[in-house]
């Protein structure tokens, strides 16, 4: 039972987490959906919820590293995902305060002054938006390239190699969110239980 749930679950995550994502990047398309109003919150609404979905995600890849491996590369693997959860409260930590800030801020510079003052607190910088946040995507990369090369191939090679394309193309302009969520997509797609190989319990 807790195995189909858990199936049920990552299915889910696995299609909602980039669908989530392109509605944000979509949404901040939109004209005056970068300052206070209905487009800002709508838009950081979904990416707090698409990145709350990577977490099903994330214990789906462990999941599925667990089966054949070393002891080394357990501990390799429970550091990935340590790594990537560690990005992923760091980046709903930003989004949280970028939803704080959009429904406080009573105009665009209102809103600018609330994250100057926000972003002049020693170490939210590092922590919250320029270096913590990247572990999000350095933890992914890292179980999506053990889990297709060596013994486990149990995804295919162009994974990560589509999330790393998608993420240096989003990382190089946000416009290229939705085209980001699309690359997700496709390279997370078997984990959605459509012809993914059967994962084991974490080891």
């Amino acid at each position: 039972m807790n195995a189909n749930r858990n199936s049920r679950l990552t299915t889910y995550a696995v299609v909602g987490a980039p669908a989530l994502m392109a509605l944000y990047g979509a949404v901040r398309l939109v004209p005056g959906s970068r300052e206070p109003g209905l487009g800002w919150t709508a838009g950081h609404t979904a990416m707090f919820a698409g990145l709350l979905l990577f977490a099903p995600v994330f214990l789906a890849l462990r999941r599925l590293l667990a089966p054949r491996g070393t002891m080394a590369g357990r501990l390799a693997a429970n550091a990935a995902l340590g790594t990537a959860f560690a990005g992923l409260a760091a980046s709903l930590v930003q989004i949280g305060i970028d939803l704080v800030v959009g429904l406080a801020a009573a105009d665009k510079a209102d809103q600018s002054r609330m994250f100057e003052r926000v972003q002049s607190v020693p170490g939210v910088l590092p922590v919250v938006y320029q270096v913590v946040p990247l572990l999000f995507y350095v933890g992914l990369l890292a179980m999506l390239v053990a889990a297709s090369v060596g013994a486990h191939r149990a995804l295919g090679w162009w994974s990560p190699v589509l999330v790393l394309v998608g993420t240096v193309a989003s990382g190089a302009d946000l416009a290229f969110i939705p085209l980001a969520a699309a690359c997700y997509l496709v390279a997370l797609f078997p984990l959605a239980g459509f012809g993914a190989r059967p994962t084991a319990a974490l080891a």
